[in-house]
């Protein structure tokens, strides 16, 4: 029975008691006009509250940790843990409508993955608004793709992709943004969903700079992962065209040599290059043995 399981709904929660029978009551009505087999996991993430207990007694599947080891990490966890062959990833503290589930597993049997974007109208705090564009934008430089939402934690996923990826997903807020980049740098299709999200219940668990930083360093750390030459070329070029230019300019218009300066910043770039290049050829070969264990 438990492996004929069709799909698996993952709520990661930390003293979500408030909220979660709501939400574990709506994701089930929603199920249930389906014709497919279903698991609702809720991962308690080390909650002080009656998160657990209200969850058990709405009907979901619970995984606690001892303590709270974050987000990213309550999600690892019910990947690993979950027995459907399609993973549906979303939070626990209201942000997300279960009604749009079925869009999502209506699209994922011809995509990968498809992520639920958060459209205008969307119930969200402007500072968040503004980072996410940014962190889109980028992210989409590096990908080569245009992102449309790179921190939406709400996504139906294959189960067994979802699995490739586990080990590279943090313990934090950001592992949205990791499994989205390492999922279009593998090759692997990507479908955005228009969604209205609505404010999450109670006080924000995500802080701006703490977690905004973090965002971008996890962007910067799948980009050498999976694209270095995307962060080392450009890099590299800038070093080059700054000790170019300085060079020039004390020749020109200084009347003097080039100097010292402009020469290590040249020969700097041209080393960063080849440390690109270098990355580029091992992340290749890394890539290429793990298609064969595959």
């Amino acid at each position: 029975m438990n492996t004929e399981l069709n799909v698996s709904i993952i709520i990661p929660a930390y003293n979500e008691a408030e909220i979660i029978a709501d939400i574990i009551g709506r994701v089930r009505a929603t199920m249930d006009s389906l014709n497919r087999t279903y698991e609702i996991l809720v991962v308690n993430d080390g909650s002080k509250d009656d998160t657990a207990l209200f969850a058990e007694k709405a009907g979901a599947r619970i995984i606690s940790h001892p303590y709270n080891l974050g987000n990213g990490a309550a999600v690892k966890t019910g990947i690993r843990q979950a027995k459907g062959k399609v993973l549906v990833m979303m939070d626990g503290d209201g942000q997300h409508n279960p009604e749009y589930i079925p869009q999502l597993l209506d699209k994922v049997s011809q995509y990968d993955m498809v992520v639920g974007a958060r459209s205008g109208d969307s119930e969200s705090r402007f500072h968040r608004n503004v980072a996410n564009r940014f962190y889109n934008i980028f992210a989409s430089y590096i990908c080569k793709r245009k992102i449309q939402d790179l921190t939406s934690g709400f996504r139906a996923i294959k189960a067994d992709i979802a699995r490739q990826f586990v080990s590279l997903l943090p313990n934090t807020f950001s592992y949205p943004t990791t499994i989205t980049m390492a999922i279009l740098r593998s090759g692997y299709s990507l479908l955005y969903l228009p969604i209205k999200a609505n404010r999450c219940a109670g006080k924000s668990k995500i802080k701006l700079l703490r977690d905004g930083s973090r965002f971008f360093l996890i962007i910067i750390k799948i980009a050498t992962l999976f694209s270095p030459m995307r962060v080392f070329l450009p890099v590299s070029f800038s070093i080059f065209l700054i000790g170019l230019g300085y060079g020039l300019y004390k020749i020109f218009f200084l009347d003097v040599r080039y100097g010292p300066t402009s020469a290590m910043l040249i020969t700097m770039s041209v080393l960063i290059f080849m440390v690109g290049l270098v990355s580029e050829q091992i992340a290749q070969i890394h890539y290429d043995r793990s298609e064969k264990r595959d």
